[in-house]
């Protein structure tokens, strides 16, 4: 089917993702993978190419267009290409808008030149390693003293977490006050007492740096608070459908990437004398994931030209969440078996998919989450 989503502008901007991915990322992308992390300068390449900053206003020095269906596609074009390591997502889809909607004027000029430029590279900071998708579960605490919070605790998993610069952690100021207790706290690189534990080896994503974080007596200033104390929750439940559509529209372009490479391997594979895509079952096996990638392309698409009007649900999100990264881990699974033995070897990019993708059925709030989301909002 026809997509409806993009104009003439989003498509010419497609064009300058994809020359940047092909000349800044995909050459390094094997020397990053071993390293286990993005060199900083793939970061300033970026900011130099106008794609960090596209919704942040033009006197913070960022292209000044709030419309997120020009991250949507900076997204796709990463998949296309095969690079999961390049935190970009994580920088613009998930941390920037905290920084835009809660951030003061003091803040925005502190920050969000540097975030467009990429000299300034952002984490977000949730969970922790008894915290997960329970939120309200955390222990990081910060305690007031004074013009400063002291901030005590330890965050896992944290994407972006080795090279990042400026990390909003989500700590408990009000111990007693449940949910209403929670406030975000930007802990700034080199701050005393802020340290960062190994880089965390992952089976999949082996570029994107994954570290855990500690916090022992962080002084940080109550200049750095991001919005209201103790509405941390509720900014957090307000952010979460972004980047839970962000991860969408990852898995779905990833599904549709695999099996267009599995179509093309069925057609020049021969198995008894003929091309093993002549075989029923290959041919069940590949109408059933075309049909159901087309399925959740019309959704994602959907689901995105909402957002842009301002009118996502929670519950859509959630949606598109977990239905779309589990669609995209049956199909690159069925790929995989289409290749046979060869799928197994990591030369073919069906094995990369299926390493890189399993994880989003994880982070961003687990598929049983995201089906909790989903039945509350049924009225049951």
């Amino acid at each position: 089917m026809r997509r409806e989503l993009f104009e003439a502008e989003h498509e010419a901007f497609r064009e300058t993702a994809k020359a940047f991915i092909a000349k800044e990322l995909l050459p390094h992308q094997e020397e990053w993978e071993a390293a286990g992390v993005v060199s900083r300068e793939a970061w300033v390449a970026a900011g130099k190419q106008g794609l960090l900053g596209i919704a942040v206003d033009e006197e913070y020095g960022g292209g000044g267009v709030d419309d997120f269906r020009f991250n949507v596609v900076i997204d796709e074009e990463l998949v296309n290409a095969g690079i999961s390591g390049f935190g970009s997502p994580v920088h613009t889809d998930i941390n920037l808008p905290y920084l835009t909607r809660l951030g003061t004027e003091e803040q925005k000029k502190r920050w969000l030149p540097g975030f467009c430029s990429g000299e300034i590279i952002t984490a977000i900071a949730m969970t922790e390693p008894g915290a997960g998708s329970d939120l309200q579960g955390m222990r990081t605490t910060a305690v007031r003293d004074g013009d400063h919070y002291v901030l005590n605790g330890q965050k896992t998993f944290i994407s972006n977490g080795i090279n990042a610069d400026l990390v909003i952690v989500a700590a408990r100021t009000d111990p007693d006050a449940g949910a209403q207790g929670i406030s975000l706290l930007v802990v700034e690189r080199g701050m005393e007492g802020f340290e960062r534990g190994r880089n965390l080896d992952k089976i999949g994503q082996k570029s994107q740096d994954t570290a855990e974080l500690y916090f022992n007596d962080v002084r940080v200033p109550a200049t750095n608070l991001l919005g209201e104390e103790g509405q941390g929750f509720i900014y957090l439940m307000q952010n979460l459908p972004q980047e839970r559509l962000s991860i969408a529209v990852a898995a779905i372009a990833s599904a549709e990437k695999v099996l267009e490479i599995t179509k093309q391997y069925c057609r020049d594979r021969t198995a008894f004398g003929r091309p093993i895509g002549k075989f029923q079952n290959t041919r069940f096996e590949l109408a059933e994931m075309a049909t159901e990638v087309q399925i959740g392309r019309v959704f994602t698409d959907r689901c995105v030209a909402d957002h842009v009007r301002g009118e996502l649900s929670v519950e859509h999100a959630a949606m598109a969440k977990w239905w779309l990264t589990e669609m995209n881990k049956r199909v690159v699974d069925r790929c995989l078996q289409l290749h046979g033995g060869y799928g197994y070897m990591m030369e073919y990019p069906v094995a990369k998919a299926f390493l890189d993708s399993r994880v989003q059925t994880i982070y961003g709030g687990t598929t049983e989450i995201m089906k909790e989301i989903v039945g509350r909002s049924l009225g049951i």
